[in-house]
């Protein structure tokens, strides 16, 4: 896999690369992640092996912990884009794939928590596809 794997923010201001490899990539649909992420699933890398380095920002990143559970978000304080995160006590780097700027080096491996998903969330691919903005 070529690397480094390199992401951002939305705004900018936090930026890093990962070096490594990722072993597992999962589409999540349990409540959690789709509040995490405002739509139907969460799109998270996984890896055990790789490193996560900040080249800017990494003063501006928050990690909130929900009690009580294992599930935790980080995410850039000054726009509120998921960023990388390192859970577990240093064990797991959680990567949400659309803050990589360059390609997501794997295709996902499964849709997760599938019957917890939302109602709409069916058959999506039978709904118009709009190559831009409708309208």
């Amino acid at each position: 896999m070529p690397g480094p794997h390199r992401g951002s923010c939305l705004c900018g201001r936090a930026t890093y690369e990962i070096h490594g490899d990722f072993q597992s990539f999962f589409l999540c649909h349990c409540s959690r992640c789709r509040k995490d992420s405002g739509s139907a699933h969460g799109a998270n890398l996984f890896s055990t092996e790789a490193r996560l380095e900040w080249l800017s920002g990494q003063d501006r990143v928050t990690t909130f912990r929900l009690p009580e559970t294992r599930h935790q978000r980080s995410f850039c304080a000054d726009c509120g884009s998921a960023l990388p995160g390192v859970q577990m006590e240093g064990a797991l780097l959680v990567v949400p794939a659309g803050s990589l700027d360059s390609e997501v080096p794997i295709r996902p491996n499964a849709h997760i928590n599938v019957a917890s998903r939302a109602g709409w969330d069916e058959h999506l691919e039978t709904i118009p596809h709009i190559d831009g903005l409708p309208g």
